[in-house]
């Protein structure tokens, strides 16, 4: 099932995961853990703020809002965060948000948090979408944090971090016709870092830093390489394949090129 859905639009996942989960209802929790979907968008009833959905703050049918932290709709053995890490948590909201609005100009931002025996993990999720109609775009980011607190030392810890974007372009005029684009991409890296006291939480706040450093640091490289390679070589096999310009234009240009190659080698 994961081999297919690697070879199937990202944008119809969603979909496409119903209708396996169909097939096979016995797979439906494995699947729906190993399998990265678009986010989706849900309103915080008691405090008015949007929150992203995912498979880390749901509850059966029911998600967590990280602003209120109640599950909608409510339920009665619903599985919390311990006060220390909804404190972290609480916290890892506050500076996301200020990373999403200079980062992203806009879009939402959820983080998650949950205890671990040795440690605690998390996910850092934003998302962004722009324009309607005949051009639009969207980005979903998904960063999944496990941090082991026996580190080598007893100032560091472990941080594992798998980050997965899902990215998406649309285009549909005269021009160009129909244009899609979308595609998504998983990256994981491992560090050993110093906790150092920061804020009024110590250590946790120090935790927070670490994990804002390395989404951080992880975004970047992703948006280059999307930018470098992907949509570099994409441009290159569109470029050879489709011409936006007549064949009388192409002919006419290259002619020109010819008359300017001669003319240089003539003098």
């Amino acid at each position: 099932m994961l081999d297919l859905l690697r070879r199937l639009s990202p944008l119809s996942v969603s979909s496409n995961l119903d209708k396996i989960t169909q097939l096979v209802p016995d797979i439906q929790e494995d699947l729906l853990s190993a399998v990265d979907q678009p986010l989706t968008v849900a309103r915080c009833k008691p405090t008015g703020r949007d929150y992203l959905l995912c498979d880390y703050n749901r509850d059966g049918d029911s998600y967590r809002s990280p602003w209120s932290n109640e599950f909608d709709p409510p339920i009665d053995d619903a599985a919390y965060p311990s006060e220390r890490v909804r404190k972290m948590e609480v916290e890892a909201n506050g500076a996301f948000d200020v990373y999403r609005s200079m980062y992203y100009e806009g879009g939402i931002g959820s983080v998650y948090l949950w205890d671990l025996d040795d440690g605690f993990a998390g996910v850092v999720l934003l998302k962004k979408e722009s324009g309607r109609g005949e051009e639009e775009a969207g980005w979903d980011s998904i960063h999944v944090i496990e941090v082991d607190e026996r580190g080598k030392t007893s100032k560091s810890a472990h941080y594992k971090l798998t980050s997965t974007v899902i990215l998406h372009l649309g285009r549909e005029n005269d021009t160009v016709g129909n244009l899609s684009l979308a595609g998504s991409l998983t990256r994981q890296v491992e560090s050993d870092l110093v906790v150092e006291s920061v804020g009024g939480q110590g250590k946790d706040g120090g935790h927070v830093c670490n994990i804002g450093r390395l989404v951080e640091d992880m975004e970047g490289k992703m948006r280059n390489q999307l930018q470098e390679v992907y949509f570099g070589k994409a441009k290159d096999v569109v470029g050879d394949l489709r011409s936006v310009a007549s064949l009388g234009q192409v002919e006419r240009d290259r002619r020109t090129q010819r008359e300017v190659f001669q003319s240089m080698g003539g003098k």
